[in-house]
């Protein structure tokens, strides 16, 4: 057997490489044409040899940088894996005798033919020399304290997207009981380094968490991946919930390692765990030694009955609510916090009537006076003793929170007449798909129908649907002067929702950094909001895996481009909150109660002589990032709220309470019922789980006040330390692009978006803090945020619009048009074709 060398002038004969030459000049020989392994034709870097795909199983993979290797077919056979490492060519730049490649290699039509520019004598010592050299280059693999490597696989293949095509890397793929992890030089592809980068999860991590679904390619055909396999892919893809999508080709692996990589991948990513089992308690128990954290975060935690005094303070709510310890020590109900606030009037006994459900729970107080509280409704029953004895306790429950005229309470029972779980499920199933994208051919194809495909997901309307349903209750409390009540069948989920929106709305302090993030520990984490469930980390019922969420940062984050100088933090800061749900070592987001996290600690063991696991808080983001990144999370235009002065505090306090005394809407009152009666019959209707034929107020009376309290607010100028209300007419809900389309290069523009608007904003603000620093020195150091952000957005190259996430991908050169019709256009040339003639007659 004899095949000509690809790098010029070398055949292989019987196992050793010997010197050809005398190849004619321009001569094209039917090895120069070689074939790859993934998608598309594309351009040799070496040369003028152009890459097939896809081949036939066992062509030899691409090269690190796009570069072929032989092909097949000027090989003969398969070449043994010893060869692979000399056969693979180096990174950089080719050698001087290396750039014949693709030229034509010789003389050729009767000239000399050239000296040959390459020999190789191929001996055993010298394979494992290069072997050696190629796992030099290889990056290593970085495991956290606690994290133990499962299975590896080498001579992977991650196949990179680009304009013409696709292109491999060769590296090796690794799964450890944190993450799947791609190991391989990309050095070369990305000229600037990202200087936003994630101290626990790198470019090519995926924790295990964080992956959604894994497909394999079997003669390529694209099919889900799960349980036992009987035969094995040759190309894995992975979609992961942070819509990255992962392609890694195994036909160049060992058949073993391919078993073993991808049997581990489905497993460890799949199959039901235990909650002991999560990494987060490997990692805390590694980390025990060394409890070196960053500075302390000022972010409110509330378990500590302390933290809601200073709560009820800092809301003037402590006049008519009270913090209790009644649930100290879980004895009550395991979904409650040990500490909470009800309403002064009500008796602590009562708490523990009905294991918490039916009790009134304070989560905010208004400036007038009024509350935001939840409740759990009781669950169906047919009994009808059971149902009396909860018609009566509920009662005495609505007579201490319901005293007209002083007092109006308003019930908004979320579980039957809102958003269902299934609904939000079913929409963003769908909704992800749009961007979780294989290929650049696919996003192109769906351009025409990608709005309609858009319309049909539902996810924009029921974002809009949220903040509308939280504008109703702000209604209620800043106009009507009403208490409102939200009901929910554990107060968990749209509860949640909804009153978190009411208080990043209508409270200045929950639109800071740490009040946001004291927010979120309040209403969600305290709050009892089912994280482990919700986000399916356990893998032990698909079903409950609902994203509420990520539909609450989804609805911030409207509210976040609408009003930009409201906020302290920015979108970036939204994303990577949201790529923390899937991070296990964090224990913010793995727990479905309070009550199970200090379960699992220890901090409730009978063993007084064990110590319980220190446990790191999302909130440390030192962890993540380093404080060059964190600049990014603030936002340099948001301006603190300035010292009201004292000598003008009084008037107009006093004017705004003339304001809310007018009588707006007057209480109706049934005289043969008594003026309470029929109200506790609508809230005992929607406690015990009973449909409803109507809300409080007729539908006409309710859109009425609405509409003209949201025209009324968005005629005046916008107060960016007050009351905050989002526009929700049709075009003005968005896509969450930085999130959704940050990996997606043909969504990217490059020198345009909200960060080329934001650079300017920074050039002048650095100008005017230049000028300031001259009028008075002391302020100096009080305006630094704008100049260090500046400094990260003042890069060479044009950022893009989906910086800094952008940073980690390669752009493409494709005009970006409104539908796929570049595809007609074909290598024309735009500036020689005839312009179109369009009649505007009947425009």
């Amino acid at each position: 057997m004899e095949a000509r060398s690809p790098q010029g002038g070398g055949a292989l004969k019987d196992g050793a490489w010997s010197p050809v030459s005398g190849l004619g000049e321009g001569s094209r020989r039917k090895g120069e044409e070689w074939e790859g392994p993934i998608g598309g034709r594309a351009q040799s870097p070496m040369g003028g040899s152009r890459i097939r795909a896809p081949g036939p199983r066992g062509t030899p993979p691409l090269g690190a940088g796009g570069c072929p290797c032989p092909s097949s077919r000027s090989l003969g056979d398969e070449p043994p894996l010893s060869l692979l490492p000399l056969l693979l060519p180096p990174r950089g730049p080719a050698p001087e005798g290396r750039e014949m490649l693709g030229k034509g290699v010789g003389g050729g039509g009767g000239s000399r033919a050239p000296k040959p520019s390459f020999v190789s004598y191929v001996r055993p010592e010298e394979i494992h020399t290069n072997e050696k050299e190629v796992t030099e280059k290889e990056v290593n693999l970085h495991l956290l304290p606690g994290e133990q490597l499962l299975c590896e696989a080498s001579t992977v293949l991650k196949c990179i997207q680009d304009d013409s095509g696709q292109r491999g890397i060769c590296g090796k793929l690794v799964c450890t009981d944190f993450k799947i992890a791609f190991l391989g030089d990309e050095s070369t592809l990305d000229d600037n380094e990202p200087q936003f980068k994630n101290k626990v999860i790198g470019e090519n991590d995926i924790t295990l968490h964080c992956v959604d679904q894994i497909y394999g390619v079997f003669d390529e055909k694209k099919k889900p991946l799960f349980g036992q396999l009987k035969k094995y892919p040759e190309k894995l893809i992975i979609h992961c919930k942070d819509l990255r999508v992962f392609h890694f080709c195994l036909r160049y692996t060992k058949e073993e390692e391919v078993k073993r990589i991808v049997s581990g991948i489905i497993h460890h990513t799949q199959a039901p765990k235990l909650l002991k089992r999560l990494f987060l308690f490997s990692y805390a128990s590694a980390k025990q030694n060394n409890t070196a954290t960053g500075p302390p975060h000022q972010t409110v935690m509330f378990d500590t009955i302390k933290d809601w005094h200073w709560e009820l303070e800092r809301t003037k709510g402590n006049i008519k609510y009270k913090a209790v310890s009644a649930n100290e020590g879980y004895k009550v109900c395991e979904k409650l916090p040990a500490f909470f606030v009800i309403p002064v009037s009500l008796p602590e006994e009562d708490i523990s009537c009905f294991q918490g459900r039916g009790i009134p729970i304070w989560c905010w107080s208004c400036h007038n006076g009024c509350a935001l509280l939840k409740m759990s409704a009781f669950p169906k029953e047919q009994d009808d003793s059971i149902l009396q004895i909860q018609k009566a306790f509920l009662d005495g429950i609505y007579k201490t929170i319901h005293k007209p005229p002083y007092e109006n309470l308003k019930t908004e029972e979320l579980s039957n007449t809102f958003i269902s779980l299934q609904e939000i499920q079913t929409s963003y199933s769908k909704f992800k798909q749009l961007f979780l994208i294989d290929n650049s051919s696919e996003f192109w194809d769906t351009d025409v129908k990608w709005f309609s495909l858009l319309e049909s997901s539902n996810w924009l309307d029921i974002i809009r649907r949220c903040l509308k349903k939280a504008i109703e209750v702000i209604e209620y409390l800043e106009v009507q002067n009403a208490n409102v009540l939200l009901i929910e069948e554990n107060a968990s989920d749209l509860c949640c929702i909804i009153s978190s929106l009411v208080q990043v709305m209508m409270d200045p302090y929950c639109r800071t950094r740490f009040g946001f993030q004291s927010l979120i520990q309040k209403e969600w984490v305290m709050g009892g909001h089912c994280f482990l469930d919700r986000c399916n980390h356990l893998r032990q019922n698909d079903k409950e895996e609902v994203p509420v969420f990520l539909l609450f940062l989804d609805c911030v984050w409207q509210l976040v481009q609408q009003h930009p100088p409201a906020f302290e933090f920015t979108e970036t800061y939204l994303t990577v909150l949201s790529d923390s749900l899937y991070i296990p070592i964090f224990s913010t987001f793995f727990f479905n109660s309070p009550y199970q996290k200090d379960i699992n600690v220890g901090k409730e063991s009978q063993d007084s002589q064990s110590k319980p696991l220190s446990l790191l808080t999302v909130w440390d983001w030192s962890v993540q990032f380093e404080p060059k990144a964190q600049i990014l999370l603030n936002n340099p235009l948001y301006v603190e709220k300035p010292k009201p002065d004292r000598s003008q505090r009084r008037a107009p306090h006093f004017k705004h309470q003339r304001q809310l005394s007018l009588p707006l809407t007057q209480t109706k009152s049934s005289p043969k019922r008594g003026f309470f009666r029929e109200e506790t019959d609508h809230l005992i209707k929607n406690l015990l789980g009973k449909r409803i034929s109507k809300l409080i107020n007729s539908s006409d009376e309710l859109h009425d006040s609405f509409r003209e309290f949201y025209d009324s607010w968005h005629n005046k100028t916008v107060d960016y330390h007050g009351l905050l209300l989002p526009h929700i007419e049709g075009p003005e809900i968005k896509i969450w692009a930085q999130r959704c389309l940050r990996w997606i290069p043909e969504a990217q523009i490059l020198g345009g978006g909200p960060v080329a608007t934001m650079n300017k904003v920074l050039e002048m603000m650095e100008e005017v803090q230049s000028l300031q620093k001259k009028i008075d020195a002391k302020h100096n150091s009080q305006m630094t945020s704008p100049l260090d952000a500046l400094s990260l957005l003042r890069k060479p190259a044009r950022l893009s619009s989906l910086f800094p996430f952008a940073l980690l991908q390669r752009h493409s050169s494709k005009p970006v048009l409104p539908t796929n019709s570049w595809k007609a256009l074909g290598d024309e040339d735009l500036a020689k074709q005839e312009d179109e003639f369009v009649d505007l007659g009947d425009v």
